[in-house]
């Protein structure tokens, strides 16, 4: 099995995009990207505008030849978009490759109207139902039932679980180490491998007694699972990512981030936004330029902090 993960916050961009290939199969999962809109009254920096290129281009190479794409749920950096804004990936530039693939999607029961919008917008752009997918199996891949997403506020989300000989490898979108339900189908899926929302650290809503419940789910799954991946919302701040080395010294590095996983630099992008426009200044306009595709990043094609 082989686990290539795309985009997540410690490689500058909201996500949590992945490839998991197996002997004959690949999987891409939550085919999505965004750039939180605005950040301490700030949008997105150049910089991070350049590295949500790159990813999209990642996505939409990989799901070229793919054989299954699954959608966790649908908040915007999780699927493409169809009315998609210019940090985000637009379905127009998957539409033609999602219509061959075997695709499993959450069901919109429960979701938000938003979120049922998103859904029904993207299914009549491929012209076909999106699979109601939960608690199904196909081959080496199956799905878990509707677990919340974080502490139950934003709706549900769908978990994937891919085998293949020893190896398990559990995607765990936006649970955010904050329901014992998520925990729980997780371990009864014995994985070796998982990749999971951190808890929203940077949150002023997350209480004192969120985060301890938080760091007793994360240690215990961590007893259980070789590598603990835990990324998106943890890594949209500098605490978060002290939370996270923290919690990894104490679990012998078995808790890492994406970056960690696939060998790279982390790219806290979201997190230091303030930082780069200290930096690098940005030019009155850029954005509403960007959008009119009248700007380009050039310019900003760098990597690392």
């Amino acid at each position: 099995m082989r686990i290539e993960i795309i985009g997540a916050e410690s490689l500058g961009v909201r996500g949590l995009c992945c490839v998991v290939e197996t002997k004959d199969r690949k999987i891409v999962i939550d085919p999505g990207v965004a750039l939180g809109y605005r950040r301490h009254g700030l949008l997105p920096h150049p910089v991070q505008v350049a590295v949500a290129e790159r990813v999209k281009d990642a996505i939409e190479k990989a799901l070229k030849d793919a054989t299954d794409v699954v959608i966790s749920h649908y908040h915007g950096e999780h699927h493409p978009m169809v009315d998609a804004n210019p940090y985000q990936l637009s379905a127009d530039r998957v539409a033609e490759s999602l219509r061959h693939l075997r695709l499993w999607a959450r069901e919109t029961q429960d979701l938000s109207p938003n979120q049922v919008h998103r859904a029904e917008a993207l299914a009549k752009k491929l012209n076909q139902v999106l699979p109601a997918s939960e608690g199904l199996s196909d081959g080496c891949l199956s799905f878990s039932p509707p677990v919340p997403h974080g502490a139950g506020r934003g709706g549900t989300v769908m978990m994937t679980r891919i085998e293949e000989g020893n190896e398990v490898f559990v995607h765990a979108s936006d649970i955010q180490m904050l329901n014992d339900k998520a925990i729980e189908q997780i371990l009864r899926w014995q994985p070796t491998v998982v990749l999971a929302s951190g808890p929203p650290i940077y949150l002023p809503s997350l209480t004192q007694e969120n985060r301890e419940d938080a760091l007793r789910r994360t240690l215990r799954l961590a007893r259980e699972v070789n590598t603990l991946i835990l990324d998106h919302h943890l890594l949209r701040s500098e605490e978060g990512e002290k939370w996270l080395d923290w919690v990894s010294s104490i679990t012998n590095h078995k808790v890492i981030c994406a970056a960690d996983f696939m060998g790279c630099r982390r790219n806290l992008l979201e997190a230091e936004r303030i930082l780069w426009y200290k930096k690098m200044p940005v030019p009155k306009g850029w954005h509403e330029a960007y959008a009119r595709g009248e700007a380009d990043t050039k310019l900003y094609q760098v990597v690392g902090r």
